[in-house]
C-alpha cells in the first residue's frame, strides 16, 4: 500500500527527487553502470534483471547519483551489512516489509519496527543518514531482503541483500 502511496504523492511532495525534465523512464540508470533494474525483480542475476549479479560484500554506499552501490549483494548468515552515505545528499535505507524472510527482523534506518514507522519517523525528521554518516544491520535469516531510500524510491533507489 505505501509503494501505491507513494506514487500518488511523487508529485509534489518529493521537490528535487525526480527524474531529468522530459524523462518518464522511471528504471533510470541511477549509478551509470547501465544495469539498474527495477524495485520487483530480485532475480539471482543474468537477463531476468538486466544482468546485474549478486555481489558479495558487507559494505554498500549511497551516493549524490541517489543509488545503493552495489545495487545486489550476497552475504552468509550473521554478517553485518553497512550502509555508507558516500555523498552529501541524505538517505535513508527502509526494508520493505512484505519482502522480509518470515522470522527475520525488520530493518531500517532510525531503528524502526515497520515500514509504515519508518515512513512516519521520516517525516518528522528521523532515519536520515546523512553525508558520512553510516547504518548497520545484521543479518540473521537466510532470503533476499529489498529496501529502498524513503525520498528517492522514486527515482529508482532500491537496493537488495540476499542472504545465504
Amino acid at each position: 500500500m505505501l509503494r501505491i502511496a507513494g506514487v500518488t504523492l511523487a508529485g509534489g511532495a518529493v521537490a528535487g527527487c525526480s527524474a531529468a525534465p522530459g524523462s518518464d523512464d522511471d528504471s533510470a540508470d541511477n549509478d551509470g553502470d547501465g544495469n539498474d533494474a527495477t524495485p520487483t525483480d530480485a532475480g539471482d542475476g543474468g537477463s531476468e534483471n538486466g544482468g546485474e549479479q549478486w555481489v558479495e560484500t558487507s559494505t554498500v554506499e549511497m551516493n549524490d547519483q541517489l543509488a545503493f552501490a552495489p545495487k545486489r549483494i550476497r552475504v552468509s548468515t550473521g554478517t553485518t551489512v553497512t550502509w555508507e552515505n558516500v555523498g552529501n545528499v541524505g538517505h535513508t535505507v527502509t526494508a520493505y516489509e512484505d519482502s522480509v524472510p518470515d522470522g527475520a527482523a525488520y530493518f531500517a534506518s532510525g531503528g524502526f519496527d515497520s515500514q509504515s514507522a519508518a515512513s512516519d519517523g521520516y517525516s518528522n525528521g528521523e532515519g536520515n543518514v546523512s553525508g558520512d554518516g553510516t547504518y548497520e544491520h545484521t543479518f540473521e535469516t537466510t532470503g533476499t531482503y529489498e529496501y529502498y531510500c524513503i525520498p528517492h524510491e522514486m527515482n529508482g533507489m532500491v537496493g537488495f541483500v540476499e542472504v545465504v
